[in-house]
C-alpha cells in the first residue's frame, strides 16, 4: 500500500487540459522519478508474473512506457498500437470516442497471431474508447485478450463498462 501511495503522490493534476473542464492526470513527474517509475512498472510485473502471456500490446504513446518494460520482464513480445499514419505496410484500423473528441488506432495485420495471449496496457482508463478499440483490433487478428491493465482509472467516466467480459486491472482510481 505504501508504494501505491508514493506513486500516486507523483501524479500531477492539471485542470482544463487539453480543453476546459478536463482534469488531466499528468504522469511525467512519476516517469522522471527513478524510484516512482520502477515502482509503477513493478505493479504491472507483479500482477502478470507467472501468467502465460505471449504479447504485451501498448497503446500510443504512454502505454508504451509501461508496456515495453512489462513485456521485457515477462519474456513476452511487445506490440505498439499507433495513431493513423505512423505504421507502414498492411494494417487494421479502429475509430473510437474520447472524452473530448474522436480518434483512430492502427495495428499491423501480422502483429499478433491467432490465439496468442495478450495483455493490453495503457496509462489511463477514462471513457474506455481507446482500450475498447484496441480490443477490437486484436479480435480482428484472432488474439486472446487476457487482460486490460492501466496505471490509473477515472471511475466517474465509466470506461470499465466498455470492457465488459474482460479482466481489467487499474492500480490507482480517481
Amino acid at each position: 500500500m505504501g508504494a501505491l501511495l508514493d506513486i500516486e503522490s507523483l501524479i500531477r493534476t492539471i485542470p482544463d487540459f487539453p480543453i476546459p473542464g478536463i482534469l488531466f492526470r499528468d504522469i511525467t513527474p512519476l516517469l522522471k522519478d527513478k524510484g516512482g517509475f520502477r515502482a509503477a512498472v513493478d505493479l504491472f510485473v507483479e500482477r502478470f508474473k507467472g501468467e502465460d502471456i505471449d504479447m504485451v500490446v501498448g497503446i500510443e504513446a504512454r502505454g508504451y512506457m509501461f508496456g515495453a518494460p512489462l513485456a521485457y520482464e515477462l519474456g513476452a513480445g511487445f506490440v505498439p498500437v499507433r495513431k493513423p499514419g505512423k505504421l507502414p505496410g498492411t494494417k487494421h484500423s479502429e475509430t473510437y470516442a474520447l472524452e473530448y473528441g474522436t480518434n483512430s488506432l492502427e495495428i499491423h495485420d501480422d502483429a499478433v497471431g491467432r490465439g496468442q495471449r495478450v495483455v493490453i496496457v495503457d496509462d489511463l482508463l477514462a471513457t474506455g474508447g481507446t482500450a475498447a478499440a484496441t480490443g477490437r483490433l486484436l479480435a480482428k487478428l484472432g488474439a486472446q485478450v487476457v487482460s486490460f491493465a492501466f496505471l490509473i482509472e477515472l471511475t466517474a467516466l465509466g470506461g470499465r463498462s466498455k470492457l465488459e467480459g474482460h479482466d481489467v486491472t487499474a492500480f490507482i482510481r480517481y
